[in-house]
């Protein structure tokens, strides 16, 4: 399979853009149809429901800087890869909030779209 972890990363820290998340096309042309995201607060949301939270957050963007890193791609098979990451997201006066994070990514013939993405919550 010829994808690099840089071109998968790309697309996923896309998703940590504010001009993106603001953006229903945007998002819409990321994500997979049968989209499902098993949330850091543990929520389950399918695909209508993330790009509507994301588009709400125009309004009202995440508080704080979002730092990703130690990121890993593994191969599933010849059309899906997972890549996994740490984030830390540091905001003024509170406590930094690290995160685990998962995605699968699926090659469509409109090129990668996410499939699945999971954030759990971790100590630092």
């Amino acid at each position: 399979m010829d994808v690099a972890l840089a071109d998968i990363r790309a697309l996923e820290e896309a998703l940590h853009r504010a001009d993106v998340r603001g953006s229903r096309a945007a998002v819409e042309a990321l994500l997979a149809d049968g989209f499902v995201e098993f949330g850091s607060s543990g929520s389950i949301y399918d695909r209508e429901a993330i790009i509507g939270l994301l588009a709400a957050e125009a309004d009202a963007p995440a508080e704080g800087r979002l730092r990703a890193f130690d990121y890993a791609l593994t191969v599933i098979s010849a059309d899906a890869v997972l890549l996994t990451y740490r984030t830390e997201r540091l905001a003024d006066g509170k406590p930094p909030r690290h995160v685990l994070r998962s995605s699968i990514w699926k090659r469509t013939g409109a090129g990668w779209k996410m499939l699945f993405h999971q954030g759990t919550p971790t100590d630092a």
